[in-house]
């Protein structure tokens, strides 16, 4: 499995916008080949920052999703609401709670 996180800022008042869009994209995400897992965060006390945790079965999977038209145009509707520059990490799991 391979974990990918971004973390995105956004203007305050553009905030509504980008939860839509999210929205709207989820279910696409979620069902792109080789996505197992996807979920947005709002930091508690800084709520303009958001992130994404998704879940790929590996970097190749997380690449063609990266590369395909879905992406772009989210990434295209969704960055020009940022007020900071998106941070990503790309991660693998080594152990689970439960």
């Amino acid at each position: 499995m391979f974990v990918r996180i971004v973390k995105m800022g956004f203007d305050p008042e553009k905030i509504e916008a980008f939860l839509e869009n999210f929205d709207k994209n989820k279910s696409k995400i979620r069902g792109f080949d080789g996505c197992m897992f996807l979920e947005l965060y709002r930091d508690k006390n800084n709520t303009h920052q958001f992130f994404t945790y998704s879940y790929w079965e590996d970097e190749k999977a997380l690449e063609n999703y990266r590369h395909s038209d879905l992406f772009k145009q989210v990434w295209a509707e969704t960055k020009v609401w940022f007020n900071q520059k998106p941070e990503a990490w790309s991660v693998d799991k080594v152990a689970s709670l439960e």
